[in-house]
């Protein structure tokens, strides 16, 4: 991962359904990700993400902003990360990420978030 400088860009791979369920925020705005890092960034901090999904090459761009904190230590042994809104309504991310979690986005298992 990257330092805190505005409009950081991250890359990002994720390359298992469950690790991808885990990480993503289907109830914010646009979507979002959890993204694991022990970075520290503020809140509201612009960053670009470099997304890369399972077997897929091509890299998606989608900017974001950071609307969720989880330090180092937190109760109950949840990994430390951020949390990125899509700032635009990016719908190649999210229905890419859709398809891939397809039957269980509404599912009880607990994620990285919520």
């Amino acid at each position: 991962m990257v330092g805190m400088a505005k409009g950081s860009i991250l890359s990002v791979s994720i390359k298992d359904k469950a690790v991808l369920y885990e990480s993503y925020m289907p109830f914010l705005v646009n979507g979002g990700l959890f993204i694991p890092t022990n970075k520290k960034y503020p809140m509201g901090a612009e960053v670009f993400l470099r997304l890369s999904l399972m077997d897929e090459t091509e890299k998606i761009p989608v900017p974001g902003k950071v609307v969720w904190i989880t330090p180092p230590g937190s109760q109950g042994n949840r990994n430390p990360g951020i949390g990125v809104q899509f700032t635009e309504a990016n719908e190649v991310a999210r229905t890419k990420i859709e398809a891939y979690l397809a039957g269980s986005v509404t599912s009880d298992r607990p994620t990285s978030t919520m």
